[in-house]
């Protein structure tokens, strides 16, 4: 048997603390991707800086968050999964509290970038966690709780953001963070049961490679809007970012004890998830940056009233995914992923076409709607088809490398979105920001429809979890 499987039964009280503790973990990492987005006038006001400054206390936490998610995994596979989750969760709730008391713009950009290291520790090792601590048959449901709240998070994170600032100040957006964080320390110490991988020896050249790789690449895409395309640092960071992933996947198909298998991607499951999250998020995260802007910038709402309308997309997932998530044990999580990812893309079609400088909500609402239920259709079935398409002791790396690509995608998305928007449009008129959101919106819901054709190549079956357990175990000593 494979070193989970030879744990002691888990009890169903251990596996309810388990899904209460990652998933509020997961909240708090995935709300800081886009929890500043709203405040960032505030934060001006306040700490001055310009508008560089501004950019950077967004993409500090992104860069970080992204770059090291394949490292906190493998780390958390090497020492202990929990030991690794309390580390980052420890320094996730230290560097909130250093962001909400910082006295300038260049302190508050490094508060949040150590707030990125903590995440990206804690974040993919919350689904091994979970993994680890709830039976199989059990396993759907409870990845469908934790995509519903990751979901909610990340789509909930302007309206959340906005409203903190508008109602009390903007550094409750950080100290949110610290009393959930204290909170959840010894929780997770005293409820969340120990776990490891191979014990394989550290990768430090595939563990280099990959995070200058991703560092590369996540730059440019972040700076690329903002600096222009040919930046010289830009065309820097794309270049050597793409020659040092490059490199990565070569050392990777020959290494011993690679942090990354690239053998896991001859898997159609594996492949196929991937892709269709890295798109997923392409589509997504580009699509709620810019309409958060549209319904304040455009339609005169403010934060609060923005959110709220937007509550029929983004609050949709604490409704859909527990159920999304027993479909998906049910009948398999590929027709689930697939219908979700293909009604989001058609949400976001629908929104392309009404969008205009006086769009009445009534004629959005079902365009959010629809974006809702397909989102939350994706989330939980997703987690479930990256755990069950690798044997038990590769789940970290292959948690953290599915977080990795969903970080990448939304930087991505953000960066061609924007794009698309400036050279369509800007922000002079309502009449030319709706000029740019259309063609936008369009790339969105064309990004998302190609994720949900990558989600039918994940092979039929129920359940795509390797059955050689046996042969993984004789295999594991040699590694």
């Amino acid at each position: 048997m494979s070193q989970q499987t030879a744990q002691p039964p888990t009890r169903l009280g251990g596996a309810v603390w388990a899904l209460v503790i990652t998933s509020v973990a997961g909240f708090m990492a995935s709300l800081d991707n886009l929890v500043v987005t709203t405040a960032l006038p505030s934060i001006r006001a306040d700490l001055g800086g310009g508008l560089d400054d501004l950019e950077w206390t967004v993409s500090a936490y992104t860069l970080t968050f992204a770059v090291l998610l394949m490292t906190g995994a493998a780390l958390g596979d090497r020492f202990g999964r929990r030991r690794l989750f309390l580390a980052g969760l420890t320094i996730f709730t230290g560097a909130s509290a250093a962001a909400a008391v910082a006295p300038g713009i260049d302190s508050l950009i490094a508060a949040r970038a150590v707030q990125g290291v903590g995440a990206a520790i804690m974040m993919p090792l919350t689904l091994t966690l979970l993994t680890a601590a709830v039976p199989v048959a059990k396993r759907g449901m409870a990845y469908g709780i934790w995509g519903a709240v990751n979901g909610l998070a990340v789509a909930s994170g302007p309206l959340i953001g906005g409203s903190l600032t508008e109602h009390i100040s903007w550094q409750w957006i950080f100290w949110l963070n610290v009393p959930l964080g204290l909170a959840l320390i010894p929780l997770a110490r005293l409820r969340l049961a120990e776990s490891r991988g191979t014990g394989s020896p550290l990768d430090i050249p595939g563990t280099l490679l990959a995070s200058g790789g991703l560092f590369g690449i996540v730059y440019g895409l972040v700076r690329g809007p903002a600096d222009g395309w040919t930046a010289p640092l830009v065309l820097t960071g794309l270049f050597a970012g793409s020659a040092l992933l490059i490199g990565f996947v070569l050392y990777s198909t020959r290494a011993k004890n690679p942090m990354l298998p690239m053998r896991l991607f001859r898997s159609r499951a594996f492949s196929g998830i991937n892709a269709a999250s890295l798109l997923m998020f392409l589509g997504m995260f580009g699509s709620i940056f810019l309409l958060s802007q549209y319904m304040q910038g455009v339609l005169g709402y403010s934060p609060t009233e923005a959110g709220l309308r937007m509550l029929p997309w983004t609050g949709m997932p604490m409704l859909v995914a527990p159920i999304a998530g027993i479909l998906s044990d049910r009948i398999g999580g590929r027709p689930v992923v697939a219908t979700g990812l293909f009604l989001q893309a058609a949400g976001l079609g629908y929104m392309a076409s009404v969008v205009t400088v006086d769009a009445s909500y009534a004629i959005q609402l079902p365009g959010l709607i629809i974006s809702g239920i397909g989102m939350a259709l994706y989330f939980a079935p997703a987690a479930h088809l990256v755990m069950s398409s690798v044997q038990n002791s590769e789940q970290g790396i292959a948690s953290g490398a599915n977080n990795a690509l969903r970080e990448v995608g939304g930087a991505l998305g953000i960066a061609i979105m924007a794009s698309i928007f400036s050279a369509q449009g800007g922000y002079e008129t309502g009449q030319t920001f709706v000029d740019g959101l259309r063609p936008a919106l369009v790339t969105g819901a064309a990004v998302v429809a190609v994720a949900g054709a990558a989600a039918l190549l994940i092979p039929k079956s129920r359940t795509t979890q390797p059955e050689n357990d046996k042969q993984a175990q004789i295999l594991e000593p040699a590694n």
